[in-house]
């Protein structure tokens, strides 16, 4: 393999081909269905699926193409190659977005492309419409030499953004057609710089809910009611307070908290040595807000292996504005809580509702409605080859060693896919690194990271030949 070659296709395959599709993806504002409940009225899902099928079809890569879709779910898009021997090589990414949010620069939209220097910014590009352009490219680079691959085959959904729960009911289907895959490589992670490949070897599970406090049925002036009528709102932080430490931020229930394995400590302490100098820069922090650790290895951990909550939405609270002199009858808010990789999400979901809800202050009434759990997911170790592959592949086209850390974010799909393929080898890496902001505003796609990222897989697909 020519690696220098590679190169220079991807790069200008990328500049050509796939930048200016993506652009246009990018204006679809295709909301995975949690966001968009109208989502096939709407038709911006088929519009995605459409676009990128058009694509793959005048790039005649030689794959094999099938649309999946079943009554009220999201379609599934899967692809084939044939390949030398027996063996598969898996691709997943998604298509669907998240929505919008606030906070976008004037300059900048979440359905407009613009692209700016080394950056194209908008909703989705970086996560994680890129992967499919990506997965295609990687495969035309190596034909473009001639060189031997494995079978290829590619998946990808359009509920990930929602937990992945349409993509299963696609599985039993083409769980005979993957069941020899021996690598997988999932296109939907974070980076921790631009300056090499990243390997996550961990993911969290998330829990999402809403958690209501009731204590009127109507609202009554607070002059009046407060300090006989309890506060809806004092109620909702004792119940948290249940769950998080006020002073600290940490989780404290035991089910939440796991045994770190001594190999990801290991790579906490490695990684964190890289980024020491970029964590209080990392996010657009205001002010003089910091991280809330000095130690680069426990940030690392606890945003890989340690729970964390966030307070996403707010019900019940009136704007500044409009913030009358009344005791609010209820207070609503909506929970995620990421959990370690190694949580049962189930047994999680189970022990959460019963924290929040059992023996409510003042027989307040509490309610906790909890969407379906997300789990985590812990990579099997490494296979020496597979590493070494990592490493020639990142050394080769980022000049840098290859990393790996756990990633605080999910892909719901990656534990499914470990329960179902027990022997497979995993690749989860991604673009989403410093500002890239994926779910938030000025979300963007750091173009150069792609491209050497895109080369990467082309060297690992590739090893998997040269290694049988």
């Amino acid at each position: 393999m020519q690696q220098q070659a590679v190169f220079d296709f991807v790069s200008g395959f990328w500049d050509k081909e796939i930048l200016p599709s993506l652009q246009e993806y990018i204006r679809i504002p295709n909301k995975s269905p949690m966001f968009d409940p109208e989502w096939q009225r709407h038709g911006y899902m088929d519009d995605a699926v459409q676009h990128v099928m058009r694509w793959v079809d005048a790039q005649a890569p030689g794959l094999r193409m099938s649309r999946h879709q079943l009554e009220g779910r999201t379609p599934v898009l899967y692809l084939t190659l044939p390949g030398t021997g027996d063996d598969t090589v898996l691709i997943y990414g998604h298509l669907d977005k998240q929505p919008e949010f606030t906070g976008w620069y004037d300059d900048l939209d979440p359905w407009t492309p613009v692209l700016k220097q080394d950056r194209l910014y908008g909703r989705g590009g970086a996560d994680d419409g890129y992967a499919i352009y990506s997965a295609i490219a990687a495969i035309k680079a190596l034909q473009a030499q001639n060189l031997d691959m494995p079978r290829i085959a590619i998946i990808i959904e359009c509920s990930e953004e929602s937990g992945s729960p349409d993509l299963l009911y696609y599985m039993d289907a083409l769980e005979q057609d993957i069941a020899g895959t021996s690598l997988v490589i999932a296109l939907d992670s974070s980076c921790g710089n631009y300056d090499q490949l990243w390997m996550t070897t961990s993911l969290r599970g998330m829990l999402l809910g809403e958690l209501t406090v009731s204590v009127l049925e109507q609202g009554a002036h607070s002059g009046a009611a407060g300090g006989i009528v309890p506060s809806s709102f004092q109620i909702l932080r004792h119940l948290i307070s249940r769950l998080e430490d006020a002073n600290t931020g940490a989780i404290t229930p035991p089910f939440l908290n796991v045994q770190i394995p001594l190999m990801r400590y290991e790579e906490a302490a490695a990684a964190g040595k890289v980024l020491a100098k970029t964590f209080s820069t990392m996010f657009t922090y205001d002010g003089d807000c910091q991280p809330i650790n000095d130690d680069p290895t426990e940030l690392v951990l606890n945003n890989s292996w340690r729970a964390s909550l966030e307070v996403t939405g707010v019900d019940g609270i009136p704007s500044l504005q409009n913030a009358g002199n009344v005791l609010r009858p209820s207070t609503a808010v909506k929970l995620a809580l990421r959990i370690p990789p190694t949580t049962n999400a189930e047994t999680a979901a189970h022990e959460l509702t019963r924290l929040l809800t059992h023996s409510p202050p003042y027989g307040s009434k509490v309610t906790f409605e909890l969407e379906v759990p997300n789990p985590g997911w812990h990579a099997p170790l490494t296979e020496d080859s597979l590493e070494q592959s990592f490493q020639k592949a990142s050394t080769a086209f980022f000049g840098a060693p290859a990393m790996s850390m756990g990633c605080g974010g999910s892909i719901p799909f990656m534990e499914f896919l470990a329960q179902k393929l027990t022997d497979a080898q995993f690749m989860v890496t991604g673009v989403l690194g410093p500002h890239s902001n994926a779910h938030g505003p000025n979300e963007f796609l750091h173009i150069p990271m792609a491209k050497k990222l895109t080369a990467c897989i082309a060297q690992v697909i590739h090893d998997r030949v040269c290694e049988s």
